[in-house]
């Protein structure tokens, strides 16, 4: 008798990468040929582009978070922690659990899909008083914030303090911002017939972006149909245009201007998790660095996808590399879990290519900017293309009849604009929910496994099955 450990395979992340690279492996795998591992802090898949329709109160929470623990017929281990370092040469991953406690998770195989956080820049007062759309957290907070503004204002007897509750600041002109924008400004138009004190035409949205168009990925024909659509609900768009200083009450832009509010969304691109700097590996504006097979070149047995990782985009060639985007995630999450096969069995890995299928944005209501296949599209037809994709992507039943029911449900009974708790004595903002200080240097990643190596506390070394 001997012991015979299976290879482990590790997968970091729970996006639509991560999860779809653990379920493709559940189903190609021979039973008993590997151990897989999911390191996630939270039990569910989260469907991202339906964020602001959560904000908005369109969706509930609970529809576009995706159990991955409905189905009793898979068998990856959960680990429930957030990674918080990888040491490459040690073949470990560092993981801090919910209760606080270090783990370190050997591995043979490891699939990081950490995906992105919030891409901020040094300005006064941001990371003090901006909050982002990135988590579910975040969206049900905001949602929370912005029906609190319009409480307080209504209120007030004073009218400055008043006039400056009811403006609400967007920075980022990207799917995420303009989507955000729209959405939580159909939000306080409809909210306001139920608060006879406030003028309406107090109410003021603002977008802003540095660059010169309004997503410029669609095209300049629907980028303007956007416009034109946003600036019709009143939104004030404003181009080439960043923030200087955020203060509590009140906003900065570079132009000069000074807007008293006190809610700043920040949505200005992403970068890819911090995870990704917890070892050496060249970046491609803060992704990490693959080859078209999704190695990560120089580490022995790493592969890396999804928003964290700088893939080559072999349909358009060149230098291009896969935008951070669902379309792609959830392609190489499949194709990546291939080639963690092909290398556990020795057979070559084959590389990433798909073509863009296009791109949807959803402005709520009958408003929308679509472009299937090409084909541009805007209005009633372009939102039943934008909704019938996320519908049709969304990964299990149960989920898209709860997103659908919710659609028919706040189409047919609209909203009763009530604060569910996120409001917390404190404001909270970008650090309190994407938890960007909790990664350790590679120092600390190489101090803490050698200390674990000693103590024998890696989990995994020297486990295995009897044969």
């Amino acid at each position: 008798m001997m012991s015979v450990s299976r290879p482990r395979i590790l997968v970091v992340g729970a996006g639509f990468a991560g999860v779809g690279c653990v379920r493709h492996l559940e189903r190609k795998l021979e039973r008993g040929e590997a151990d897989v591992t999911l390191v996630t802090p939270y039990s569910y898949q989260l469907y991202l582009p339906l964020l602001p329709q959560v904000a908005s109160g369109v969706l509930t929470p609970q529809s576009i978070a995706i159990s991955l623990r409905r189905s009793r017929k898979y068998r990856t281990r959960i680990v429930p922690g957030r990674a918080i370092g990888v040491d490459p040469e040690a073949k470990v991953c560092v993981v801090r659990t919910l209760t606080g406690r270090i783990l370190n998770e050997s591995y043979d195989y490891i699939v990081l899909t950490p995906g992105s956080v919030t891409r901020t820049f040094d300005i006064p007062g941001l990371a003090e008083y901006a909050v982002g759309m990135k988590t579910l957290a975040e969206a049900a907070y905001i949602r929370d914030h912005v029906i609190s503004q319009l409480d307080l204002a209504d209120a007030s007897d004073d009218p400055d303090e008043r006039a400056a509750r009811l403006q609400f600041v967007v920075v980022g002109g990207g799917y995420a911002g303009t989507e955000t924008a729209a959405c939580l400004q159909r939000l306080t138009h409809a909210a306001v017939e139920r608060y006879p004190r406030l003028d309406p035409g107090l109410i003021r949205w603002h977008l802003i972006d540095i660059a010169p168009k309004l997503m410029p990925e669609l095209g300049d024909r629907l980028g303007q149909q956007a416009m034109k659509i946003l600036r019709h609900r009143g939104i004030d768009v404003s181009l080439g245009v960043s923030v200087a200083k955020v203060t509590e009450d009140r906003v900065t832009f570079t132009d000069g201007r000074v807007i008293p509010t006190y809610t700043l969304i920040w949505t200005a691109g992403v970068i890819g998790s911090p995870l990704i700097d917890t070892f050496d590996g060249e970046k491609i504006r803060g992704r990490l660095r693959t080859t078209a097979e999704m190695t990560v070149p120089g580490q022995d047995g790493m592969f890396a996808l999804g928003d964290a990782a700088a893939v080559p985009d072999l349909a358009k060639g060149g230098d291009a590399i896969c935008p951070p985007t669902a379309q792609h995630a959830m392609r190489q999450g499949k194709v990546v879990a291939e080639n963690v096969i092909a290398a556990l069995r020795g057979e070559p890995l084959k590389p990433y290519v798909h073509h863009d299928l296009g791109l949807v944005v959803d402005l709520g209501g009958k408003d929308a900017v679509s472009r299937p296949l090409g084909i541009e599209l805007h209005g009633i037809l372009a939102q039943l293309v934008a909704r019938g994709y996320h519908w049709s992507a969304l990964r299990t039943g149960v989920a898209k009849v709860r997103v659908l029911v919710n659609w028919l449900l706040n189409a047919v009974a609209g909203d009763d604009f009530v604060r569910t708790g996120f409001q917390r004595g404190r404001p909270a903002r970008l650090r309190d929910f994407e938890y960007t200080d909790a990664y350790l240097t590679p120092d600390q990643v190489r101090a803490e496994v050698g200390q674990a190596e000693s103590a024998g506390k890696i989990e995994g070394k020297g486990s295995g099955a009897a044969s």
